[in-house]
Formats: C-alpha cells, structure tokens, sequence
C-alpha cells in the first residue's frame, strides 16, 4: 500500500502546514512508535477525535530527556494526552527475573532504549515542565488503567500509589477509552476548566472529598501499604465493582486526598465499534521508521482482524477484566469482511489472514442476556469453576463469519491464532464448529492454555480443572484422525504461580514426560500490574476468600519449578536433580521409561538403576499426545505480554 506522510496525522510542524494548521488541539504523547493501525491505542483515539473535528498531533517516543521533541509541534489549545504504550513500560523493559530485555517490538527496528521507565510519570513530568501547570493532561492506556489504585510493583516490591498522583495529570482514563475522550475533549472546547470534569464514566480523578452515600471506600493507600489483608480486601472490592451497569464509584485516600473512580464505561455497541474500526487508518507503521527496518509489532496485527473486546473467562493473572470487563462486545459481520476485502487490495498481502479474534477468538457477545442489562454477576464467574448454566455456548455467529471470510476472493487461509477458550468450545453440544477449526483454521498446530495440569494451581488460576482439558484434547486428535490431518496441540504452560508447589511442578513435568512433551519455551508467572494472581503473590491471600495461599518466591525454587518444565535440557539437570531430591520424587532419578533425569555419575544407586530395564510404559494423556515426536512449543521466556497479563495487546 503507497502511503505519504500527508496521509498520517502530523507527527512534525511541517506536516501541519501541509494540512493547513497553524496550532493543534491536543498533543498525543505516546511510548509506542506511531503505527497508524487499530491494534494500537494510540491510532484509535486519535482517529476518534479526528472525526469528531480535533486537530491531533503524535509525538510518538520522545527523547525525554529534553523538551524538543515535547515543543516541537508549539503549545496545544486542548490538553495533552499521554500514554506509555501497547504494554506497560516495565513490563516491557524487565523480564520475569528482572533482567533488562534485549528489544522493544513497539520501538523502529525493535531497537531497545527509546522510552522510560514509568514513561506515563516521565512523560507527564516532562509536560509540566514545557507548558506548565495549567495544561491540562489526560493520561490513559494499559499502564495508566492497571495502576490507577494504590497498587503492588514487582519491580520495587512494594505498594506504590495510584499514578494519577505520581503523574501529576488531571484525569486517568481507564478501559477502553473512546466515548471517554469525546465527552472531555468537546467539553474542555466549550471552555470548561478540567478541574471540573469529574462525572465522567471510565474515569478517575483526585479530590478532597467524596460522597458518601453513592461510593465504596478501599482502604487507603497507606493501609494498603502497612498491611497485606487490607490490601487483598482492596483488590477484591475493585473487581466487584467493574461493572458498567450497577458498579458504585470507588474511593481511596491518599494521604489527605482521594483517588476517586467513576463507574466504568459501557462498552461500545456493535454499530459503535464498526464506526471505529472503519476509520480511515493507514494500518502501517510511519514511513519516517522505514530507513531504520519499520516496526517489528505491525507483523502480527497487519493482516489479523480485531473481531471482538473483553473476556468473561476472567483467568486471575490476566487483567482484561479489570481494563477492557467481562462483557464481550464484537464488530458486524459486515465490517470485518469489509476490512478483509481491502486487506486484499494490500500489496503485500499473500493471500493468508492470521487471525479473526481478540482477548479469546471463540467469545462473540455476552456470556448470558442478563449481561446485556445489569452486566457481569459480581461474586461469581461465568466459566469458573464450571460453566455457569445461564451461558449461552454457541460458535454457529463466529462459524458464520469464518466461512464468509474463507469466501472472499484473494484469501487463502483464514487462521485462528488468538486464544481459542477450550473449555468454552468443548461445552458446545454441536461439533460442527470444532470440525471446521480442525479442517480450515489450524496450520499443523494450534496453541491453548491449559497452563498447568494441578488441579490445585488451576483453581488459584481461575481455570477448570485438568480433566475439561483432557476431553478437549482426545476430541481434538479423534477430529483430526477422522479428517485426514496431522495436527497437534501446543499447550501454553506456567510454572510459579501463585498456589503451586514444588510438587505440583514435579506433577507437570512427569505429565508432559508421559505425553512426550518437549515445550522448547515457557513461561514463569509475572506479577504485573491489575490481577487477581499479583494480588496473591504479594499478599500470600486468596482475595475471595481471604485465605492462605502457598507463594513460590526464592529465586531458587522458581528456577527448579521452570526447569522442570524442561526437564530435558542439560543446562537445567542440576536443578531437576535438586527438586527431586528436595520433593522426596527420587523414583524419578533412574533409568525406567517413567524417569526424568538419569543418575549423576558416581552415583552410588547408578548400577542399580541401569539394570532396570525402563519396561514401565508410558502413560497416555492427552495433554499433547505428541505421538509424533514434534516438539510442543510453549510460551516464550522473552515474550512480551500485556501488562493485563494476556498476550495480547490490549488498549486503552
């Protein structure tokens, strides 16, 4: 597709010439690489006030270590908005272990460096200090909404404050934020002062009262801070409270001020997200990135189609209930294939869509009716730890538009790559569904999250219980049997999570050595931002029911609970070995076919173990069942997720 710089908004003084601008309404200050495509939140607001006649200007990974890049484009009329990114800043910068990462996908040639730390508070400091302290600044995006209470960091391991305050910013977005923006732009356009928008939906801001007959008040922040229980007794009452229909106002003292939060937005209409998604996006990264290699992010969304937002499975490490909520929203038919036929028109496009989803690709509305009213029940899940018997599981809507899109001349292949929901899929009493995903939708494998096979971690995760699993997985080889294919399943795995004991590793890694196994990659449990499960790990407290729940913490027993996971790999045989050792497991240490590791040379038991002829077979599960030998790949140690915890990319 030709582009020229005139066809993105300004992101330069000569760019607002070439419209006829002299000045802009708002600033967009943003740690991504300016990508002018809806996967991008960035991208999504600023059409959004371009349509409704706002003159917007990006400034898209400033140098912040100076006011240049800041002033660039002159003084604003508006305000500034501000947002740290596709994925929180630390997120992206620190692994799980802490250790600085070597890239940054949202950054020109995936160069490493190009934002702060915090870069929402750096960003907003820097503001203060070019336009002063009458300009109003709007913060919002995945970092700002995942830390706008009094929230624990993993990187300083401890209770920091909402950002709101560390910012210095006048309102936090949270969510989804397009309805929220409009109404706060076209009032600051009438003139009102931003100190008096505090009754919008979707956002908080800070104050030096509150009412008391309409809100919930948390503990405080410094109560928070002092003691563990008051902080999972906050967490629990934030969650209960994300809903857009009876959702009460949240309240949190800081000090001698309050962070207040208004109820959530309602989440857009299907005619409302068709109207976003058909604005006029060049669905490409900024030709000024072309000479350093473009953006390495655009690759896995150019050519997928965003099809739905929320999620009611409502997994406890993932944050998506807490940014986008549990009441699943999805585009028309009609607008998605309209974007598919002009993905067609694309010259580079060879003929393969890669994705048709979302948070969970197999979700197409609201879990039940009663959703669509008074939205998502407040102390109950809708698939935990069973399905709830109000859920109406259907995939006839998503097969429906499946086989519209496999129709469209110039597509080849429609692939699913977003989380298919297995326990979802196999509650669905027609087949026909689960056939076809098998016949046109997998290209030899697809990836699920089971994420563990302990019943007891999986209950601290949210997620059904290893036999649901196990059911989908003998349906999904007796599929492809009957149909000719030689597919598998790639299971996404985790190991310390919040509940999950040295055993409980030991039990995943003798499952995955029976089904012949090998995930090449995996993925520890990350503490960030906004999730049940960080609650847990900071607290060692079931929010829910407030009571004790085993944490692995020690960097010691976290990397033998990884290593279990990759049992195989030399590099790790010191640790197998100590675990065993250490879970009373050395049945496992041998030379039988149900052994991990064999004896360490010199071992005094090592005769002995090599006489066994190994005649135990193998068990046979169906966690992969990779009969075929083919490694199982798992989630990679350097993968970037959200800072909700998903893996995907989620805005605001």
């Amino acid at each position: 597709m030709s582009t020229t710089a005139n066809d993105f908004l300004p992101i330069s003084t000569e760019d607002m010439k070439k419209r006829g601008w002299d000045s802009l309404d708002f600033l967009y200050i943003v740690g991504d690489a300016y990508v002018d495509h809806p996967s991008f939140g960035h991208a999504i607001i600023s059409r959004v006030l371009e349509k409704q006649g706002y003159r917007v200007g990006i400034c898209a990974l400033p140098d912040w270590r100076s006011l240049d890049d800041f002033t660039r484009m002159g003084r604003p009329k508006l305000g500034v908005l501000v947002s740290a990114g596709n994925i929180d800043s630390m997120v992206n910068h620190y692994t799980v272990s802490k250790k600085r990462r070597h890239d940054d996908m949202y950054a020109p040639g995936g160069k490493w460096g190009m934002r702060p730390d915090r870069a929402t508070i750096v960003y907003c400091n820097r503001i203060k200090e070019a336009f002063g302290s009458d300009m109003p600044i709007l913060i919002g995006g995945v970092e700002a909404s995942l830390r706008r209470f009094a929230h624990y960091d993993y990187w300083d391991d401890k209770i920091r404050r909402s950002i709101l305050f560390d910012s210095r910013a006048d309102i936090l977005m949270y969510g989804m934020g397009e309805k929220q923006i409009v109404e706060i732009a076209d009032r600051l356009r009438d003139g009102e002062s931003v100190k008096n928008i505090t009754d919008v939906r979707g956002t908080c801001y800070i104050s030096s009262e509150y009412d008391e007959n309409s809100s919930v008040l948390l503990p405080s922040c410094e109560e928070c801070a002092a003691s563990k229980e008051k902080y999972a007794v906050s967490c629990r009452l934030q969650y209960y409270e994300q809903n857009p229909y009876i959702g009460k106002t949240l309240v949190q003292k800081h000090a001698d001020r309050y962070l207040v939060q208004n109820p959530p937005m309602p989440p857009l209409t299907t005619r409302e997200l068709d109207e976003v998604y058909a604005l006029p996006y060049m669905k490409n990264y900024h030709p000024v990135y072309e000479k350093d290699g473009g953006i390495p992010a655009i690759r896995e969304v150019k050519f997928s189609l965003a099809a739905n937002r929320g999620c009611f499975g409502s997994c406890n490490f993932c944050a998506l209930a807490f940014h986008q909520g549990r009441i699943v929203t999805s585009r028309s038919d009609e607008s998605l294939i309209a974007e598919a036929v002009e993905m067609t028109k694309m010259s580079d496009f060879k003929g393969y869509i890669h994705d048709v989803g979302g948070p969970t690709a197999n979700f197409r509305g609201p879990a039940c009716k009663k959703q669509t009213t008074v939205g998502a029940c407040r102390e109950r899940q809708c698939l935990f730890p069973a399905p709830c018997k109000n859920m109406e599981i259907s995939h006839e809507k998503y097969l429906a538009l499946l086989r519209k899109l496999r129709a469209i001349k110039g597509v080849k292949k429609v692939f699913i790559r977003s989380g298919i929901r297995f326990d979802y899929l196999i509650n669905d009493k027609d087949d026909t569904f689960f056939r076809e995903l098998c016949e046109h939708h997998i290209s030899g494998q697809l990836k699920v999250a089971p994420e563990h096979i302990s019943d007891n971690v999986l209950r601290y995760m949210g997620k059904p219980e290893n036999s649901v699993y196990n059911k989908f997985s003998e349906k999904f080889y007796k599929i492809n049997k009957q149909i000719g294919k030689r597919q598998y399943l790639v299971p996404y795995l985790m190991s310390s999570h919040p509940g999950s004991t040295l055993r409980d590793a030991v039990k995943l890694a003798e499952y995955l050595h029976e089904n012949n196994i090998n995930p090449q990659q995996v993925q520890d449990f990350y503490p960030t931002p906004g999730t049940v499960s960080t609650c847990m790990f900071y607290t060692g407290l079931d929010p829910f029911t407030m009571k004790k729940v085993y944490v692995p913490k020690s960097a010691k027993e976290k990397a033998m609970q990884r290593a279990l996971l990759q049992y195989k790999n030399p590099d790790n045989y010191k640790l197998v070995y100590d675990a065993l050792q250490k879970t009373g497991r050395t049945d496992l240490i041998g030379y039988q076919n149900r052994c991990l590791i064999r004896p360490p040379k010199g071992d005094i038991l090592s005769n002995t173990r090599r006489k066994e002829n190994g005649k135990t077979a193998h068990g046979k599960g169906s966690l992969g069942k990779n009969k075929g030998g083919a490694e199982n790949r798992g989630r990679g140690t350097e993968e970037k997720r959200n800072s909700s915890g998903s893996r995907r990319n989620h805005r605001g």
